[in-house]
């Protein structure tokens, strides 16, 4: 009997089919022959049979699929405010106006318009770090790891560092200060134990080739009970008294204190800059609200050797972090306007009552096709910030009777609806749905799938 993949058609045979020629007029021939060919591939895996829908229909879904962007908005249900598979955090609306007009164009990335000659990207964002946070000199780069591995290098190489054992953190993504740190040329020297670590512990462990004291914040996750750990401000005076450097990774950038809203216990830049180290270092995707960046503020000595460091050129920011970043930092100028344009902060202080309102309305939009409730729950920070915190907030639920399946239909729909399960209940978080996406969920909760 004949093998049915012998009678495979042919790639041009395809491509003259009467619902496949048409394609060829509005999208790239590469990208129709490449669906063709997955086509046949997939019906020789398969023994040789024809798809199911026939071969056109079998290519024009292809062709579909294969020119839709893979990066694409997606409506937040979860209730976590810095989902970090979510892309973390929402741009002020004035960050994405600056985005948008360097993106436009041409831009004075690294040009001095006063003088005429070649300046710095590091100029950009600078006034405004040391006017925000007390700072003497501050400097930009593309994420908070690169910052770590910047600052070890230019203040710590060929030397030891010295951190305690509760701070060799776990960043995410498997990446670990230990790896950070070698891969900057220093030395690591761990110091006390998981939970208690103590001044003398740093001073037991200096030696002519100590250069850096590196305080690591424990912003994801929580060491409760028998602990105790050396204050940024006595590493800083320890450090200065041998002349070495006090380097304080502070992770996710909160640049204003929101204990009224009940998230306490994350320490803010400007503390954190009082306190005397050398270097302060924080994300600028977190809870500062902006893009992803890692941002270095502190002394001027410190400042200048990241800035001569050969990495700083290989971790620089492009043009449109440093436009997105600078604009979101102008916001901090007024607390209030802060609170009110910059997402993330809106977000986590948003009255609960504005919550709820949000949440009554995805339900009345909704009611004639299906049975939602109103439901008490919780929100996060996410982040790895304010690790153990809640938010209260109101949901959506809605029951169903196939909840993976359920999820797997929000996700196929545009924009995609990334929501949350709880038993039989499908759950959406009023909190990180955007008014303006309000629509979007009823039409998601209403519509057949």
């Amino acid at each position: 009997m004949s093998d049915p993949r012998r009678h495979l058609p042919s790639i041009d045979a395809i491509l003259a089919g009467p619902g496949v020629a048409p394609l060829l007029a509005v999208h790239p021939r590469a990208l129709v022959v490449k669906a063709a060919r997955a086509a046949v591939d997939a019906a020789r895996d398969n023994g040789g049979a024809m798809p199911a829908g026939g071969w056109d229909a079998a290519v024009r879904a292809t062709v579909e699929r294969l020119a839709e962007p893979a990066l694409v908005p997606v409506s937040n249900a979860t209730g976590v405010v810095l989902h970090t598979n979510l892309g973390r955090a929402p741009l002020a609306d004035a960050a994405i106006t600056a985005m948008v007009d360097v993106a436009r164009g041409y831009s004075a990335l690294e040009y001095d318009l006063g003088r005429g000659t070649r300046g710095s990207r590091h100029a950009h964002c600078r006034d405004l770090l040391v006017e925000l946070t007390g700072a003497a000199d501050a400097m930009v780069v593309n994420n908070a790891a690169g910052a770590v591995l910047l600052a070890l290098s230019a203040l710590g190489r060929g030397g030891d560092a010295i951190v305690s054992r509760g701070e060799l953190v776990e960043i995410g993504g498997s990446f670990r200060i230990p790896d950070v740190m070698a891969r900057s040329g220093t030395r690591l020297v761990e110091v006390g134990t998981t939970n208690r670590t103590h001044p003398q512990d740093y001073e037991r462990a200096l030696t002519a080739d100590s250069r850096v004291l590196l305080k690591v914040h424990r912003s994801n996750f929580q060491v409760t009970g028998f602990t105790t750990d050396v204050a940024v401000v006595e590493l800083a005076e320890l450090a200065h008294a041998r002349k070495i450097a006090c380097v304080y990774d502070l992770g996710r950038g909160l640049s204003l204190n929101l204990s009224d809203w009940a998230l306490s216990g994350e320490p803010t830049v400007s503390e954190g800059v009082a306190a005397g180290a050398d270097l302060v270092i924080f994300s600028g995707d977190k809870l500062l609200g902006g893009p992803q960046a890692g941002i270095l503020v502190g002394a001027q000595a410190a400042i200048a050797a990241c800035r001569s460091d050969p990495i700083a050129r290989a971790v620089r920011a492009d043009k449109f972090t440093l436009a997105a970043l600078e604009a979101t930092l102008a916001l901090y100028r007024d607390h209030d306007v802060a609170l009110q344009r910059i997402p993330v902060l809106r977000m986590l202080t948003e009255p609960l009552s504005i919550v709820k309102e949000r949440a009554e309305q995805i339900i009345k939009g909704a009611e004639m096709r299906v049975e939602a409730e109103l439901v008490q729950g919780d929100s996060e920070v996410g982040g790895g910030s304010f690790p153990g915190a809640k938010l209260k907030t109101w949901l959506v639920g809605l029951r169903i009777p196939a909840p993976d399946r359920y999820l797997q239909h929000l996700r196929s729909l545009t924009p995609p609806i990334i929501a949350r399960v709880a038993g039989d209940c499908g759950l959406f978080d009023a909190r990180t749905i955007f008014p303006d996406q309000v629509e979007t969920v009823i039409a998601a909760l209403t519509a057949d799938g």
